[in-house]
C-alpha cells in the first residue's frame, strides 16, 4: 500500500481535478489544480513554487502612469492575483489571442500585472471574454479588468527595459506578424503526443481540452508511428488559449508530451462516434461497427455507452498511470478484468493468454469459461494495463480467429472452489516470475508497441548464434523471414515472421524459451521492421 502511495505521488496527471466550474468564474485558489502538489508543469517539466518574496514592492514606484479618471475602457488591462513566479511572457500570452500586445509590467510583490494592447478594441474583447470564462495562470484563477490608466509608460529602470520583458514582447510581436501572413490561427488544433508511454484515449483528450471551452469534435489517428488528434473548438480564442496553455506540457510525469499546432483544416468532418472519433454536436452518429449499430438501433438508444469504448460523459474514465491511480468511474465499473471472446478453443490455453496479454501488463488470473470455451476472463494488475491490452488486441487474429476484447462486469476472476470441476481452465499467476511490469515505471513501459510481424528478442546469451535462434523458431513451426542482431547490444535482436498471425503465435510459444542453462528468451512486439 505504502509503495503504491509513493508511486502515486510521483505521477502528475494533467487532467487531475478538472472542474466544470472553470468557465463559471467560481474557481478559488487551488480549487482547479492542473498540477500535483509538487509544483507547476511548464514546457514538459515540473517546477517547484517559489517563496512569496516581496522584494519587488518598489516596482510600482518606478512606473509612470497617466490616470484615466473617467473609468472608461482603456487599452491598458489590470490583472490581479497572479502567482508570484509568473513571467512577463506568461502575462503576454494571456493577451495574444485578442490582438497585438505593446507593453507589459509585472509587479510580483503585489501579485499584479499590467498589459497594454495596441488598441481599446483588443483590450475590450479580452476583458469581455474573461468576464464569462475565468483566466488562469499556473492553475490559479486571475482577475482581468480595465486599468484606471490610459497608457502604460515604463521608464528605463523598469521591467520593459529588462531582457526577459523585451524578449517576450519581441516574441509576441513575431507571433502576431506570423499569424497575419498565414491568415491567423483557426478553431482546429493538431495535437501530437510524443513519448507515449501510456495510452492516451479520446476521452482523456476531451477531458484535458474541455478545460478551456466546449470541444465540438475530436478525430484521433496514428501517422508515422505517432499518435495524433485533431480537436475543433467553436471559436479561435478558445483554441488559442488551449494551445498557449497546453503546448509542451506532459499528460503524465515525464511522458506523453503534448505538441500543439494549428491545423490547416477549418472544420472536421466526423462520420462515426466511437473510440477514434467523436462529434459532440451529433450524438446520433453510427459507431461504424455494424454489430454495435444494430444493437443500438434495437435498443433505440444511439449514443449509449458500449463495451469496448466509452461514450461522452465518461470523463475521468481511464486511470492510465504507471502508479495505477484509480479515478472514480475508471473504465466504467470494470477495472482490471477483461472479457475475451471468439477464441480458438482447440488451441487456446490459460498459459497462452497469460503470455500474450502479458505483453501489455501483468496478468494476475486467467479463466477460460467452462461452458463457453471460446471465451475467457483475464485479470490484469492495474486498470491502465487492461485498457492498454484492450486497445492493442481487440480484433487481433490469434490462432486463426479474430478475437474481441472488452471490459468485463466482474471486478476479479474467482478461483474455483475445492472440488469444483475446472479441468485446468482457471490459473492464478499472481506470483509468476514472468511479469514484465512489476517495478513501478519499468522501462518495459517504454517499449510497448502494437502487434506486428516483427518481434523483439532479448536476454540472448553470447554463446547462442543467429542460426541457433532461427533453428529454434523453425523447429517450432515458425519460418523466419529475416533476422538481425542489434549492432550495439548482441543480447537483443529482431526477427521477422511472414505474417502478423505467425508473429502472434511465435510470441506465445517462444517467450521464455530456454536458450541456455540460465537464459530464457524474452519476446515482445517491435515497432521496427528489418
Amino acid at each position: 500500500m505504502a509503495a503504491k502511495q509513493r508511486t502515486r505521488s510521483r505521477t502528475v496527471l494533467l487532467f487531475r481535478h478538472f472542474d466544470e466550474q472553470a468557465c463559471k468564474g467560481e474557481i478559488g485558489r487551488g480549487s482547479d489544480e492542473l498540477l500535483s502538489q509538487s509544483g507547476a508543469v511548464s514546457n514538459g517539466s515540473v517546477m517547484s513554487p517559489q517563496p512569496n518574496h516581496s522584494d519587488n514592492n518598489n516596482d510600482a514606484k518606478k512606473v509612470k502612469l497617466d490616470k484615466n479618471q473617467n473609468g472608461k475602457p482603456s487599452k491598458v488591462i489590470h490583472i490581479r492575483n497572479i502567482p508570484n513566479e509568473v513571467t512577463e511572457a506568461e502575462i503576454i500570452h494571456l493577451g495574444i489571442p485578442f490582438g497585438r500586445v505593446t507593453n507589459v509590467l509585472v509587479l510580483k510583490g503585489k501579485n499584479q500585472a499590467f498589459l497594454e494592447m495596441a488598441d481599446e478594441v483588443a483590450a475590450s474583447t479580452m476583458v469581455t471574454y474573461f468576464t464569462s470564462c475565468m483566466a488562469q495562470l499556473r492553475g490559479r484563477a486571475v482577475y482581468v479588468q480595465f486599468s484606471n490608466h490610459k497608457e502604460l509608460k515604463t521608464d528605463q529602470t523598469h521591467s520593459n527595459a529588462n531582457a526577459s520583458a523585451q524578449a517576450a514582447l519581441q516574441a509576441a510581436s513575431a507571433l502576431s506578424g506570423q499569424n497575419e501572413t498565414q491568415g491567423g490561427p483557426n478553431t482546429v488544433l493538431r495535437v501530437i503526443i510524443e513519448h507515449m508511454v501510456y495510452p492516451v484515449t479520446l476521452e482523456v483528450l476531451c477531458q484535458i481540452f474541455t478545460r478551456f471551452g466546449k470541444v465540438l469534435k475530436i478525430v484521433t489517428f496514428t501517422k508515422n508511428n505517432t499518435f495524433q488528434a485533431l480537436i475543433q473548438y467553436p471559436d479561435v480564442v478558445t483554441a488559442q488559449a488551449a494551445k498557449l496553455s497546453l503546448d509542451g506540457q506532459n499528460i503524465y510525469n515525464s511522458c506523453c508530451t503534448l505538441r500543439i499546432e494549428y491545423s490547416k483544416l477549418t472544420s472536421l468532418n466526423v462520420k462515426y462516434n466511437n473510440d477514434k472519433s467523436r462529434d459532440y454536436t451529433n450524438p446520433n452518429l453510427p459507431t461504424g461497427d455494424p454489430g454495435l449499430d444494430a444493437t443500438l438501433a434495437g435498443l433505440g438508444a444511439a449514443g449509449m455507452p458500449l463495451a469496448g469504448f466509452q461514450m461522452p460523459g465518461a470523463a475521468a474514465t481511464t486511470a492510465l498511470s504507471a502508479a495505477g491511480i484509480r479515478l472514480a468511474g475508471t473504465m466504467g465499473s470494470t477495472g482490471c478484468v477483461l472479457l475475451v471472446s471468439n477464441l480458438n478453443e482447440e488451441m487456446v490455453t490459460p498459459d497462452a493468454l497469460f503470455t500474450l496479454f502479458g505483453v501489455y501488463g501483468d496478468v494476475q488470473r486467467v479463466k477460460i469459461l467452462y461452458n463457453k470455451k471460446d471465451s475467457a476472463l483475464i485479470q490484469m494488475s492495474e486498470p491502465h494495463q487492461a485498457h492498454l491490452a484492450m486497445t492493442h488486441m481487440d480484433k487481433l487474429r490469434v490462432f486463426g480467429k479474430q478475437i474481441r476484447v472488452m471490459p468485463s462486469k466482474h471486478q476479479t476472476v474467482q478461483l474455483p472452489k475445492e472440488g469444483q470441476p475446472d479441468a485446468g481452465l482457471t490459473k492464478d499467476y499472481s506470483n509468476s516470475t514472468l511479469h514484465r511490469f512489476k517495478k513501478p515505471g519499468s522501462k518495459n513501459y517504454q517499449n510497448i508497441y502494437p502487434p506486428s510481424a516483427t518481434l523483439h528478442l532479448s536476454n540472448i546469451p553470447p554463446s547462442v548464434s543467429e542460426e541457433e535462434i532461427k533453428d529454434a523458431f523453425t523447429k517450432n513451426g515458425f519460418p523466419v523471414k529475416a533476422f538481425k542482431f542489434f549492432p550495439k547490444d548482441r543480447k537483443m535482436a529482431l526477427i521477422q515472421l511472414p505474417t502478423m498471425d505467425d508473429a502472434v503465435a511465435a510470441l506465445i510459444k517462444m517467450h521464455n524459451y530456454q536458450l541456455s542453462e540460465s537464459n530464457h528468451l524474452r519476446v515482445s512486439f517491435s515497432k521496427s521492421s528489418i
